[in-house]
C-alpha cells in the first residue's frame, strides 16, 4: 500500500509513524507539534540540508537546530532515516541511558547540533552559529566555510523574549545564511495560542531586518520554493512562517491541543497509520521506498564532503602566513593555546576588571579567533579598547571581532553558546555581575553542554556603592557556583586575574570571572600564579597557625590586614586566597588538606556576598545575607561590617 503514494509523501508519513511509535513506546512526549513540522523537516533534510551522513561533525556542514526541543521525536525520526541512529535508539526514547533523551542533547546523539529544550534558546544559539559562520567565511574564504544555519521554532519559542533579542541582532548583523522556520500551528500545551498572543510576527521580523515569507506548512512545493528563496538572501536572515495544523494527519485528533504533550492512543495510531498507508502492526516501520527517497542525495553529499576536504588540503599547502596562523589557532587544543600575559607590579593598585582588560588587549593578536563583546557596558567591562582595535562585527564588517550585544544579556549568553557549538571561534561576553541573573539559563545550558564560553562579570560586590542594591550583587557568585559544571573565579588582584584568564582559555567548560570595579593592591606574582589551584596559602607566620582566614576577591586584602593585627597580638594566622571553589575541589585531597588542615577548624571566611555555602570551609562566615544600600563604598564597609576590626573580633570568637 505504501507504494501507491508519492515518495515525498511516504517520507512524511513514515516520519509521523516514527513519531507516534516513539512517544507511545515511552508513554510520554510531544507528538502533535512534531507531526505538524514533518513536512518542512522532511523537505529540508531530504532535499536541501548539506551534511555528510558518514561524518556528522564535518565542519562545513549545514547546521540544523531544533529550537522546539519538545519535538525531539521528529529529529530522531530524521536521524533514523539518515542512518545515524537505529531502532533500538527509537525504542529507548526518553529512557535512562538511551541516545534519544526527552529533549535533544548535542553530546548524546549523533547529528544533534545543540541541546535544546528551554524554548527560545535554540533560536538564539542558531544566531550564534550563523555569526560564527559569517565571520569565518570572511576570514577563511567561501571555499573553506560556506554553509547555512537552519532553525525550527514553535509558537512557544516565539513567545520567549530571548528570540526577539537574538533576532534583532541577526537582522542588524545581516546574517544572510540564517534561515528560520516558524511552525505556526497556533496551539500550545495549555490551549490555543490566541489565548496568549496576537503578535504579527511577519511584521515584527520584517521590522528587524529579516526577509519574511508565509507558506502553507503542509504544501511541500511552497516549502521548497520558500527555502530556495531564503537561500538566495545575502544580507538578510530569513523567516519562513509555516501555517500548519497540530497533529496533522491524525485520524481524529488534528488540531487538538492535547496532542502537544501526550502520546496518541493505540487505536488512534492504528487508524492514523491506516490512512497513511503504513502497516499498523509494525512499530518503527521504515518502508524501503521511503528510505531510498530520503537518502537519494547521500552519494552526492559524501562527494561534496570529500571534495571539500581535498580542496582544503590544497589550499593549506599554498596558503599565506596569515591564513595558516589563523587555521592553526582555530585547530589548536585549548590547553595548547599561546599565552602572552601582561605583568603587574606588586604594591601598585589596579582593579581586577582593568587587569582583565589588559589581558584581553594583550591576547587579542595571539588569539585571532577570540570573538565577543559586552552587553552595552564596553568601558565598564573593559572591552572598549578591544572593540576599537578589532572592529565591530556587522553587515559591512564581517571581519570585526567585537560583538556589540546592546542591553541583551540573555540573548548574548545564548548566542555565545551557539558560537561555541559551531566551533572555530573562542566566544566571550561581558556584563555586570548582578545582571548574570538575566544570563543564567543560558549559562546553565553552557554548563550542560560543556561549552568553553567565557563570561566576564564586573562590578562584583556592594563596592559599587552609590548605584545601590539594584546594582550590587549579593547572591550571584554563590548561585553561579551552584551550577554543575560551571567554574567561577573571583580573583584577589591583577596577577590572580592573569591566572584566571589562563584557566578560562584552557578550560573545557564555561568559566565566569567576577571582577572588581575598585582598585586592589597587586600581590606577588609567583604566589598569585597559584590561583589556578582554586585556593592557596597566601600568607602565614613562622609558627604553626592557630587560625585560618579565607578570602575571595577583594576580601583577601581584608584578611591580610586582619592577619597583621592578629599576629601582633600573638595569634599565628594563615591567610588563604580562594578564588575558585570548583578548581580547589578538583585538587588532590593531599593538597586540599595542606591548605585547609582538617585538624585546624578555627576558620573564618570573608566574602562580600551571602554566606550560605561557606560553611563547608569555615566555622565563622563573614558576608552579607541581605541586600546592599546606596552610599559611598567606604561608608558601606562600616555599615555591613566588612572591616579589619570586625574580622579580628570574629577570628577571636572562632578560636574559643
Amino acid at each position: 500500500m505504501a507504494q501507491t503514494i508519492a515518495p515525498d509523501q511516504l517520507v512524511v508519513n513514515t516520519l509521523k509513524g516514527l513519531i507516534m511509535d516513539a512517544t507511545r513506546a515511552a508513554n510520554s512526549g510531544h507528538p502533535g507539534g512534531a507531526m505538524s513540522s514533518a513536512d518542512f523537516a522532511s523537505v529540508l533534510y531530504s532535499e536541501f540540508l548539506n551534511f555528510d551522513p558518514e561524518r556528522p561533525t564535518w565542519f562545513n556542514r549545514d547546521r540544523f537546530v531544533l529550537s522546539a526541543g519538545h519535538e525531539s521525536a521528529l529529529l530522531y525520526g530524521l536521524l533514523h532515516l539518515a542512518g545515524l541512529i537505529d531502532d533500538t535508539d527509537l525504542a529507548g526514547f526518553r529512557q535512562l541511558g538511551s541516545r534519544t533523551p526527552g529533549h535533544p542533547e548535542h553530546d548524546v546523539t549523533p547529528g544533534v547540533e545543540a541541546t535544546t529544550g528551554p524554548l527560545g534558546q535554540g533560536f538564539a544559539m542558531a544566531v550564534g552559529m550563523a555569526q560564527a559562520e559569517t565571520y569565518l567565511r570572511a576570514k577563511l574564504g567561501k571555499d573553506v566555510v560556506d554553509h547555512h544555519t537552519y532553525v525550527l521554532a514553535s509558537d512557544g519559542d516565539m513567545q520567549e523574549p530571548v528570540v526577539f533579542g537574538a533576532a534583532s541582532l541577526a537582522g542588524l548583523w545581516g546574517l544572510g545564511k540564517l534561515i528560520a522556520y516558524y511552525d505556526s500551528n497556533k496551539v500550545q500545551l495549555a490551549g490555543p495560542v490566541s489565548r496568549v498572543d496576537k503578535t504579527d510576527y511577519a511584521k515584527v521580523f520584517a521590522a528587524m531586518g529579516w526577509h519574511v515569507q508565509e507558506v502553507d506548512g503542509h504544501d511541500r512545493d511552497q516549502i521548497r520554493a520558500a527555502i530556495k528563496k531564503a537561500q538566495g538572501q545575502k544580507k538578510k536572515p530569513s523567516l519562513i512562517i509555516g501555517h500548519t495544523v497540530m497533529a496533522k494527519g491524525a485520524a481524529t485528533r488534528e488540531g487538538d491541543f492535547g496532542t502537544h504533550g501526550e502520546p496518541l492512543a493505540p487505536e488512534e495510531i492504528a487508524a492514523t497509520k491506516t490512512s497513511m498507508c503504513l502497516n499498523q502492526g509494525i512499530c518503527f516501520e521504515v518502508p524501503a521506498a521511503a528510505k531510498a527517497h530520503f537518502q537519494a542525495r547521500f552519494p552526492e553529499l559524501k562527494k561534496r564532503s570529500k571534495a571539500w576536504q581535498e580542496a582544503l588540503g590544497r589550499k593549506i599547502k599554498k596558503a599565506d602566513a596569515e591564513f595558516l596562523a589563523f587555521w592553526k589557532a582555530m585547530n589548536t587544543g585549548r590547553a595548547e593555546l599561546p599565552m602572552a600575559m601582561p605583568g603587574f607590579e606588586p604594591g601598585k593598585k589596579i582593579a581586577t576588571r582593568q587587569a582583565w582588560g589588559a589581558c584581553l588587549n594583550a591576547m587579542k593578536d595571539f588569539l585571532p579567533n577570540l570573538v565577543g563583546g559586552s552587553a552595552d557596558l564596553d568601558p565598564s567591562n573593559q572591552t572598549a579598547k578591544f572593540r576599537d582595535a578589532v572592529g565591530i562585527f556587522g553587515q559591512d564588517n564581517p571581519l570585526g571581532r567585537n560583538l556589540s550585544f546592546g542591553v541583551r544579556e540573555f540573548p548574548m549568553a545564548a548566542i555565545l553558546n551557539g558560537m561555541a557549538l559551531h566551533g572555530g571561534v573562542i566566544p566571550f561576553g561581558a556584563t555586570f555581575l548582578t545582571f548574570s541573573d538575566y544570563c543564567r539559563n543560558a549559562i546553565r545550558m553552557s554548563a550542560l553542554q560543556k561549552l568553553p564560553v567565557l563570561y566576564v562579570f564586573t562590578h562584583d560586590s556592594f563596592h559599587v556603592g552609590e548605584d545601590g542594591p539594584t546594582h550590587q550583587p549579593i547572591e550571584q557568585v554563590m548561585t553561579l557556583r551552584m551550577i554543575p559544571g560551571m567554574t567561577m573565579l573571583r580573583p584577589a588582584d591583577a596577577n590572580e586575574t592573569v591566572a584566571a584568564w589562563k584557566v578560562a582559555m584552557t578550560h573545557q567548560g564555561p568559566v565566569g570571572l567576577a571582577l572588581t570595579r575598585q582598585k586592589l593592591p597587586v600581590l606577588d606574582a609567583a604566589k598569585a600564579a597559584q590561583a589556578f589551584k582554586g585556593a592557596y596559602i597566601l600568607e602565614e607566620g613562622s609558627t604553626t597557625p592557630k587560625l585560618i582566614l579565607i578570602g575571595s576577591g577583594s576580601e583577601v586584602h581584608l584578611a591580610v590586614e586582619a592577619r597583621k593585627v592578629l599576629e601582633a597580638q600573638g595569634i599565628s594566622t594563615r591567610v588563604v586566597s580562594m578564588p575558585s571553589w570548583e578548581l580547589f575541589e578538583a585538587q588532590p585531597k593531599s593538597y586540599r588538606e595542606e591548605v585547609l588542615p582538617p585538624a585546624l577548624q578555627a576558620r573564618v571566611s570573608i566574602e562580600a556576598g551571602i554566606t550560605t555555602g561557606w560553611q563547608r570551609y569555615a566555622s565563622t562566615c563573614i558576608g552579607l545575607d541581605h541586600f546592599g544600600a546606596s552610599a559611598p563604598a567606604e561608608i558601606l564597609f562600616e555599615k555591613f561590617g566588612l572591616t579589619v576590626e570586625k574580622v579580628v573580633a570574629a577570628a577571636k570568637t572562632a578560636l574559643r
